[in-house]
């Protein structure tokens, strides 16, 4: 690939044990997953996808809903800080619709996108209207489009970014969340860091790219906001990957270092940007 270096190499854990290479765009200051397989949808039908999933009865299940819960209050409070009380939401890779579900019954209008069947149908028994594709979204516009650890999953970006623009209003909001490869946590672990999830993960983003990729298309940056728990959850995942172990206490010390880090430097583990379309 041109105008790429190679930057390491990682193993998908969850599915395939596959290896694939992870190549640095400069220009873009991200890192892309090579190849990216065609058929990518035989890398998420596995048990323990659990975002595909409303209930998990392990540990990290359990672990990962708990998690999943107290998040909702923050990203509902990072929403209104830009929108307001209420308004019209899209949530894309809405998965089983928890987050739509709860703004739901809040008063908020909203709508879903997912592309798993099995997920989307478990969405729609929450009585949430559930798009299949961004082309079904063809015309509609929304106060704020959302997109919780999603972008990263995604293929052809520049796309992707044309069509969140036409859904987002003028002076609406785009609120994206994805792992961070410049984290402590990232350099720690490397190859063993869980947030690179290839090949499901197509693309690995930093600050700079996320502003990059979305200022050409009227989008400007408002607000960052850290996700202070993934560091701990993503080094629980990269210890065991690491160690074939839990090891609870290095997780933690791992996760505790990487937020410290981002208190100084701004690189958390994950990151929340809310970009605001310009009117």
């Amino acid at each position: 690939m041109n105008g790429v270096d190679p930057y390491l190499k990682a193993r998908d854990f969850l599915v395939s044990k596959e290896e694939f290479e992870l190549l640095w765009d400069k220009e873009k200051d991200m890192l892309i997953t090579h190849p990216q397989p065609k058929q990518i949808e035989k890398y998420y039908d596995h048990e323990e996808y659990i975002s595909h999933n409303d209930r998990d009865n392990t540990f990290m299940g359990k672990l990962y809903f708990f998690v999943k819960s107290i998040n909702f209050h923050r990203k509902v409070r990072l929403v209104k800080s830009v929108i307001g009380d209420k308004g019209n939401l899209l949530d894309i890779g809405t998965g089983t619709g928890y987050f739509v579900s709860k703004l739901k019954m809040m008063g908020w209008e909203v709508s879903g996108m997912e592309p798993n069947e099995k997920a989307r149908s478990i969405a729609k028994k929450k009585d949430i209207q559930v798009f299949k594709s961004l082309e079904e979204l063809a015309d509609r516009q929304y106060d704020a489009v959302t997109l919780w650890h999603v972008l990263e999953h995604m293929p052809n970006l520049n796309e992707v970014a044309k069509k969140l623009t036409g859904l987002v209003a003028n002076g609406g909001c785009l609120v994206i969340a994805v792992p961070n490869f410049k984290s402590l946590d990232a350099l720690h672990y490397k190859e063993y860091w869980a947030a690179f999830d290839v090949p499901r993960h197509l693309s690995h983003f930093s600050k700079s790219s996320i502003i990059k990729l979305f200022e050409r298309h009227d989008f400007e940056l408002v607000l960052t906001k850290p996700m202070v728990f993934d560091a701990f959850y993503i080094s629980l995942l990269s210890e065991k990957y690491k160690t074939g172990r839990s090891n609870y206490i290095k997780a933690i010390y791992q996760g505790l270092r990487s937020n410290l880090n981002g208190l100084i430097t701004g690189e958390y583990s994950s990151m929340q940007y809310v970009l605001q379309r310009r009117e």
